[in-house]
């Protein structure tokens, strides 16, 4: 714990075989951090990016309902890249399948390209977790009040 500060824990104690602790719930850094250049590309990162929408058909989802699409498909030569691949909702995604979107007159809503760490932040703000927990919303900045 030499390079953070335990700012609120929780209710519940973490164990080793010779050490216990609270289990922290907010710590802060004891020196910054920069962010990478670049954000890392993951799933959840592309559904943020899109604002947890289906590309083609333009409908919210859950993160659970997505899937992602690579415009290119993998069969055909496309790579898994921020330019090549965008939200999808199942039947979105099944309807083009291996095809190009030529193909299938299926075209993204907007053009992928890879996000900044400041886009993944807004869209991130605009999609709290249902899973927020009390002693995180005295931390966090929001544009809009929480509901309690």
């Amino acid at each position: 714990m030499d390079r953070v500060n335990v700012v609120s824990e929780y209710e519940h104690e973490i164990h080793s075989p010779s050490f216990t602790m609270p289990l922290p719930s907010v710590i802060a850094l004891k020196q910054y951090v920069p962010l990478h250049r670049r954000p890392a590309f993951t799933r959840f990162n592309v559904f943020l990016r899109d604002s947890f929408a289906c590309q083609y058909c333009g409908s919210e989802f859950k993160a659970e309902d997505l899937t992602f699409d690579h415009m290119i498909p993998r069969s055909r030569g496309g790579r898994t890249t921020w330019d090549n691949v965008v939200t999808a909702c199942a039947p979105c995604n099944l309807r083009k399948g291996h095809r190009m979107p030529t193909e299938t007159g299926m075209y993204p809503l907007i053009k992928p390209r890879p996000p900044s760490n400041g886009q993944l932040q807004e869209n991130g703000r605009a999609f709290p977790p249902n899973f927020l927990h009390e002693s995180w919303r005295d931390f966090l900045y929001w544009d809009a009040e929480l509901e309690a």
